[in-house]
């Protein structure tokens, strides 16, 4: 199967923050075509294991031929948000997300996340179950569809486009990207410049076939539990929600438990469990010039106290 380059955002960044003990046990929440993946191997010694996990059947082809050729790697196919279900609480040195759509699943056409192409309209990251994009606006009434293109997209005219789909579906199935683009794009009277008129309405669909921001809330509490004492938690987020829901996650931990003024209670007693590590990392003019897609990346890291 030919497979789409993929460039891994802030990669030596990523590693150097995760990394802490060459013969640790690690986790890539999200390994796409291995890029991280391989990196990370590449500074564990023997005695270090990483593992996998990808929803996207062709990263786990990817993931599978990387298994063979090292013993200290291992994959599994499913949602990070039931990253408890593989590994042990209190198990892991490090655990890193890479959130988002990869390279290869938006430049080719049939996986249907992409705008800039024609192709039918699946936008699942995990195409052996759930409900594809063309199955969800067939059905959904137009409250719902403009609820996704608000909350998810940030869109601002989530209204008009959610008529238009319920409009023109009743025309013909909305079973293709380039018929979608074409709706979201004549019921947007204000194109922002240098964006796409369809960006928002994409993501915000993207995001709720794919439960990506429930998946996330789940797996930051679980690599939570699962990392030791120590160990690290890095995130690489695209857009502002993943983001805001990282550094909040982040920063409630890093506070402890709230308590009403004036209690007689010690530093110690508020239960912190992580601390933040430095402030979040973009990426470097190199990067920007050789991948354009990483400008919009932001990286969070934090250890776990408690």
């Amino acid at each position: 199967m030919m497979q789409s380059a993929h460039y891994s955002v802030l990669l030596q960044e990523a590693v150097t923050a995760l990394i802490t003990d060459p013969g640790g046990r690690y986790v890539d929440g999200t390994f796409g075509r291995g890029g991280h993946s391989r990196a990370v191997l590449a500074q564990l010694s023997a005695d270090g294991a990483l593992l996998g996990i990808d929803k996207d059947p062709q990263a786990i082809e990817v993931a599978n031929a990387l298994a063979q050729e090292d013993g200290r790697f291992s994959i599994q196919h499913g949602s990070f948000a039931n990253l408890l279900d593989w590994v042990e609480a209190g198990s892991l040195d490090g655990v890193l997300l890479d959130l988002g759509v990869s390279s290869p699943q938006l430049d080719q056409a049939d996986r249907g996340f992409s705008f800039m192409q024609d192709g039918p309209l699946d936008m699942r990251m995990d195409t052996t179950r759930g409900q594809s994009a063309a199955d969800w606006l067939a059905h959904a009434d137009a409250e719902d569809i403009a609820f996704v293109l608000k909350e998810f997209g940030e869109e601002r005219f989530a209204k008009r486009m959610a008529s238009a789909i319920v409009r023109e579906r009743e025309l013909a199935p909305i079973v293709t990207t380039g018929r979608l683009s074409q709706i979201v794009k004549e019921a947007n009277p204000a194109w922002e410049k240098g964006k796409h008129p369809a960006t928002r309405a994409f993501q915000g669909i993207r995001i709720f076939i794919n439960s990506e921001l429930d998946d996330l809330e789940l797996v930051l509490n679980a690599a939570l539990e699962a990392l030791k004492v120590g160990g690290r938690l890095v995130v690489i987020s695209f857009h502002s929600l993943e983001d805001r829901l990282v550094k909040r996650f982040i920063r409630n931990h890093e506070r402890g438990q709230q308590l009403p003024k004036g209690l007689p209670v010690m530093d110690k007693d508020l239960n912190k469990r992580l601390k933040s590590l430095g402030k979040a990392v973009k990426a470097g003019t190199q990067e920007l010039a050789e991948n354009q897609r990483s400008r919009s990346a932001v990286m969070r890291c934090a250890m776990k106290l408690a």
